[in-house]
């Protein structure tokens, strides 16, 4: 239990970290973004941007979760729950804002991205083994 707890605590803080990051470098490389990013206007390959940014969050969030579970599923999919409920009130608030093509891939990519990042991690542990 105290591993799932942690394994949930440190994919949240690995997603967000590297969330954090990845925006820095899309301010940095697309020209526009972070004035897009003030008035929430973003072009649709800025919009593609960020969803691979969450995608690349979502892979480490989970590889890192189970990496501190080790061999518990229910620490991923706890972690796959909190992404969810930290994400869907945002993204009901901001759904006149964007496509709902947007929304919608991005709510699921947290949820199957989080766990083919954990299946990474069990597959690369059973490898080095």
């Amino acid at each position: 239990m105290k591993r799932n707890v942690l394994g949930v605590a440190l994919g949240l803080v690995a997603w967000i970290v590297v969330a954090s990051i990845g925006n820095r470098m899309l301010r940095a490389g697309i020209a526009g973004y972070g004035d897009a990013e003030a008035a929430m206007a973003f072009t649709q390959p800025m919009l593609l941007a960020r969803l691979l940014l969450g995608a690349v969050s979502s892979l480490v969030a989970g590889y890192v979760a189970a990496w501190s579970c080790r061999s518990s599923d229910g620490g991923v999919k706890a972690l796959v729950g909190a992404l969810l409920v930290i994400s869907v009130p945002m993204h009901i608030a901001l759904w006149a804002r964007f496509p709902a093509w947007y929304h919608l891939i991005f709510l699921v990519s947290l949820a199957v991205l989080a766990i083919a990042g954990s299946k990474l991690r069990r597959h690369t542990s059973r490898r080095l083994t």
